[in-house]
C-alpha cells in the first residue's frame, strides 16, 4: 500500500506486533484511534476531521514466517461536498487481507511478479506481500493505510448534484467577429 505521505512525516496512528511474540494460534487486536491521533490522521488525508477510527485484526502465522492479517477498519470521517461545499460525515467500513512476509522475501517475490509483467498483460497476479520491518506489523499504519484508500476523494451531500451554468452563445462572439466587423465596415452602408 502506498501513503498519501510515505516518508515525510511518522504515522500518525501506530500499534505495532512484535511478530516474534505471536502465538502458534494467531492472536486477535481491536485498536482505536485517539482524538490525537484521528487529528494527525485528518490533517495527513486533508480531511476536515475524523470522528471515530477503529480496527479489529487477525494476525495468523504462516509458514515461511509470513502472517496473515484480516480484520476491518471503521471509521466517520467529516469532509466537504465538491458540490454544495456543506459539511458532511462519511461512514467507512473496509474490509483487509493482506499477507506479511520477511523484509527480504517480500522484496524478493514483488520482483519475481515485476519480472513476469514484462509487457504483457499476466493473467490476475496476486498483489506480493507486504513487509514485516524491524520484526514488526504495525496495525496502525494498516488501519490508516485501508482507511486513507476508502475515503471519498469527491464526496457529495445525498441529493446534490453538479449542474454545469449552460448560457446560450452571442452568435456576434466568434473567433472572426473581429474581421466580419472590418469587412462590414468596408462594404459600408
Amino acid at each position: 500500500m502506498t501513503r498519501p505521505n510515505a516518508g515525510s512525516e511518522p504515522d500518525p496512528w501506530r500499534a505495532p506486533v512484535i511478530v516474534a511474540q505471536i502465538p502458534d494460534a494467531g492472536l486477535h487486536r481491536e485498536i482505536e484511534a485517539s482524538a490525537a491521533e484521528r487529528k494527525a490522521m485528518a490533517e495527513v488525508a486533508g480531511l476536515r476531521e475524523i470522528l471515530s477510527a477503529k480496527a479489529d485484526f487477525d494476525v495468523v502465522p504462516k509458514s515461511g514466517g509470513r502472517f496473515q492479517v484480516t480484520g476491518t477498519v471503521r471509521a466517520r470521517v467529516g469532509q466537504t461536498c465538491v458540490v454544495t461545499l456543506d459539511p458532511i460525515e462519511s461512514e467507512i467500513d473496509e474490509e483487509v487481507d493482506l499477507m506479511f512476509a520477511p523484509e527480504a522475501e517480500a522484496r524478493r517475490l514483488a520482483d519475481l511478479i515485476e519480472e513476469g509483467q514484462d509487457g504483457e498483460e499476466p493473467p490476475e497476479v496476486a498483489d506480493p506481500p507486504e513487509a514485516i520491518v524491524n520484526g514488526i506489523i504495525d496495525l496502525g499504519r494498516l488501519a490508516t493505510d485501508a482507511l486513507f484508500l476508502a475515503i471519498d476523494p469527491y464526496p457529495r451531500k445525498e441529493g446534490a448534484v453538479f449542474e454545469a451554468e449552460v448560457t446560450a452563445p452571442d452568435p456576434e462572439d466568434h473567433p472572426f467577429a473581429a474581421l466580419k466587423a472590418l469587412q462590414d465596415k468596408k462594404k459600408g452602408p
